[in-house]
């Protein structure tokens, strides 16, 4: 039976020459052909030498040759096809490279080539004598009044800056400080009709309340600072004496912070009252002090603050914080990448002075609402039914584990009037909505100021350190373990290290040390000088690595050599008018 099956025959497939002759038939593809967009089955492509063109055998079907179409830029750039491959772009290379895909670069800006004087060191404001005080101690204090300098308002942050020529991708400009050298309170960074001595170490006005920030913010660790009061509530009340010669607030305030109002106003600051030695936050005074103590004139205030690790900050406003896994607040891994300190600002001109003015942060609805909690506001049932916490769904009201401020008077310990404070990087802070801002940036100056805000006739000095009225406990003993030593002959035997001085050692090294305020500025100056040098190569390889107004590895003149006045789409740099 299966003999006689018989096996179905293959028709024979019809030729070309039986097809109807108006049908164009495709071509034979040669064997060298590879197709101009790569494929995991092909991954040695290479674009076609020429255009294909298609001919009918028969002239019957087209009166002419029939041409592949070309696809557009636009859709050859779709398809993944590099530049590198001949056919694959209409136009020439750009000339600059972008930037990487993730990665923020800084605001840049066409200005005019700087005047020779931008050369010059940067000046501080002018003095005018105001009036003198003498404090419990003997000592005269003169008050000056401060002119010729620009102050942060209306949503702007100034910072002086310099024309150096070794910055050229940066249009020259750099980041300075005038004198005074060294942390003292801010004479740009302060409300109007202030008063400060020529040091910026005391401070007072005749005025209601107003707030000076300093010149340095803490970001991470543990610092320490104090103010004195010269001028405040009487120690001892004469006949015929006044209660009071005015009052005195301290604490520490946020960039959002209010300069025309006293440090804990706002959400974004806490503050001490002189009165009954009240904590405020939020513009609620609560009990602080035991009943019946104040600060008077002469009382020292010290104000210690300690805040995370920028690494275990970032991870509490970006939502990635776990208490489970971040049980100890270590420092983020050297080989991790660094944050992105990105700063958008551009040179401008008050007078004789330079400045970069950059847009400042602002205050955020949802820390607006957390103090002014209202039914009706938008996020009511996020804010006031669900208190601030690491967790908060809303960044601007996480705030920071194990992060607190701590009180002395008078080199005694008074207590921690706040703990978990409010996170400040961004998103937790957001800069004011208007054209040129942009959200989610940090542009390095955020943080913890110290603050003291002077109401009629009060007045404060402040001290930054090393040298404290009244060291915190256990300041000296840590401190002194970081001091120079003497180098000892290096093939003398030395004990073996005490186990209680390897527990010193490693306290030493971590965020329990106690640090005075003014190694913090010491390394923000360090800081803002690699964030310098960083804009500049940043530029430098956007620009293709060419030198300004040389040749650059390729043997073109950098376009951003051409920095002149005469120079097309370049403008003069803008001068600003404030009135007090």
């Amino acid at each position: 039976m299966a003999s006689e099956a018989r096996t179905p025959q293959r028709e024979v497939t019809p030729t070309t020459s039986a097809l109807p002759s108006s049908i164009p038939q495709k071509r034979a593809i040669d064997e060298e052909y590879t197709p101009a967009v790569s494929s995991p089955l092909n991954l040695e492509s290479k674009p076609p030498s020429k255009a294909q063109v298609q001919a009918p055998e028969d002239n019957q079907g087209s009166g002419r040759e029939k041409r592949t179409k070309k696809d557009s830029l636009k859709k050859r750039e779709s398809k993944g096809i590099t530049s590198g491959q001949e056919s694959s772009r209409a136009t020439p290379d750009p000339k600059g490279k972008d930037p990487i895909p993730g990665e923020l670069a800084p605001a840049r800006y066409k200005i005019a080539h700087p005047k020779p004087t931008d050369f010059e060191p940067a000046r501080g404001p002018v003095f005018i004598s105001h009036h003198e005080v003498r404090d419990r101690d003997g000592r005269t204090i003169e008050f000056v009044e401060t002119s010729e300098h620009v102050h942060n308002k209306k949503n702007f942050q100034y910072i002086h800056c310099i024309a150096d020529p070794a910055f050229p991708s940066s249009i020259y400009y750099r980041q300075t400080e005038p004198e005074p050298h060294g942390p003292h309170m801010s004479f740009e960074d302060a409300a109007s009709h202030m008063f400060f001595d020529k040091g910026g170490k005391h401070v007072t006005s005749n005025k209601g309340f107003r707030t000076s920030r300093a010149n340095v913010a803490v970001r991470e660790g543990r610092w320490y600072w104090e103010c004195k009061i010269t001028q405040g509530t009487l120690k001892t009340r004469g006949e015929g004496d006044p209660e009071s010669h005015g009052h005195v607030r301290v604490g520490f305030a946020r960039r959002e912070a209010s300069l025309d109002a006293p440090v804990g106003f706002d959400a974004y600051s806490y503050g001490i009252r002189d009165v009954a030695g009240q904590k405020v936050h939020m513009s609620r005074p609560k009990d602080f002090f035991p009943p019946g103590d104040d600060l008077r004139e002469g009382d020292v205030i010290g104000l210690e603050i300690q805040l995370p690790s920028e690494h275990l900050h970032r991870k509490v406003v970006l939502g990635q914080y776990n208490p489970a896994v971040d049980l100890v607040d270590d420092e983020a891994d050297p080989g991790d990448e660094a944050p992105n300190i990105v700063r958008d600002r551009i040179p401008i001109r008050f007078k004789a002075h330079i400045y970069f003015e950059k847009i400042d942060y602002h205050t955020t609805k949802e820390l607006d609402d957390l103090m002014n909690p209202s039914p009706m506001s938008s996020s009511g049932s996020h804010g006031s039914s669900e208190s601030p916490n690491p967790h908060h769904r809303t960044p601007a009201l996480r705030t920071l584990p194990n992060s607190f401020i701590k009180i002395y008077k008078n080199g005694v310990l008074m207590g921690t009037p706040f703990s978990n404070l409010l996170a400040f990087l961004p998103p937790a802070s957001k800069p004011l909505q208007q054209p040129g801002a942009r959200e989610g940036l940090d542009d390095g100056m955020l943080g913890y100021y110290p603050a003291v805000s002077v109401f009629r006739g009060g007045a404060a000095e402040v001290n930054f350190g090393p040298k404290f009225w009244f060291p915190p406990p256990g300041f000296e003993k840590l401190s002194s373990a970081g001091e120079d030593v003497e180098m000892g002959d290096a093939t003398a035997t030395e004990p073996p290290p005490q186990p209680q001085q390897l527990v010193l050692n490693q306290i030493t090294l971590g965020n329990d040390k106690i640090r005075a305020v003014s190694e913090r500025y010491d390394e923000q100056i360090v800081e803002d000088i690699v964030y310098d040098l960083i804009d500049e190569v940043g530029f430098w390889v956007l620009d293709g690595g060419k030198a300004p107004g040389g040749t650059g590895k390729d043997g073109k003149v950098g376009e951003t050599g051409r920095v002149g006045l005469a120079a097309t789409g370049q403008e003069e740099i803008k001068e600003i008018i404030q009135d007090d």
